[in-house]
């Protein structure tokens, strides 16, 4: 079986399965409800100091931080300085591509489904 150079997890030889990279650390990042938190406070007011997004909340700032970490990572969070702050602002591209690669081909077929019973309900009624 291969490996790949960058990290020793195996490949599958499989196209449709071997996922890696990028997908999978957003998979990851969100995997996490204190994450999810963090990028649900950054939704609602971007560019956000550290001691900003601590505000509130029941975790340590070494814990925000090691998050916040986790999420750039992931390139779900990019970073700004402005003077000594930091700044941070949410990417929604990368949860962008999740709904484009994941979700809406799952929905087509209930859509299609919904659409199709709409129109014979309302056959159905005239």
């Amino acid at each position: 079986m291969r490996t790949r150079s960058r990290e020793n997890t195996p490949l599958t030889c499989n196209h449709l399965v071997a996922y890696f990279g990028p997908m999978d650390e957003v998979f990851k990042a969100l995997a996490d409800a204190s994450r999810r938190s963090l990028l649900d406070r950054l939704h609602a007011r971007n560019g956000q100091t550290l001691n900003e997004l601590c505000d509130g909340l029941d975790m340590t700032r070494q814990a925000v931080t090691k998050h916040l970490c986790v999420l750039e990572e992931a390139n779900l969070v990019t970073t700004f300085r402005d003077g000594r702050e930091k700044l941070h602002y949410l990417n929604p591209v990368p949860i962008h591509e999740i709904g484009e690669r994941w979700i809406r081909k799952f929905e087509r077929g209930k859509l299609a489904a919904l659409s199709e019973l709409k129109r014979q309900l309302e056959k159905r009624d005239e």
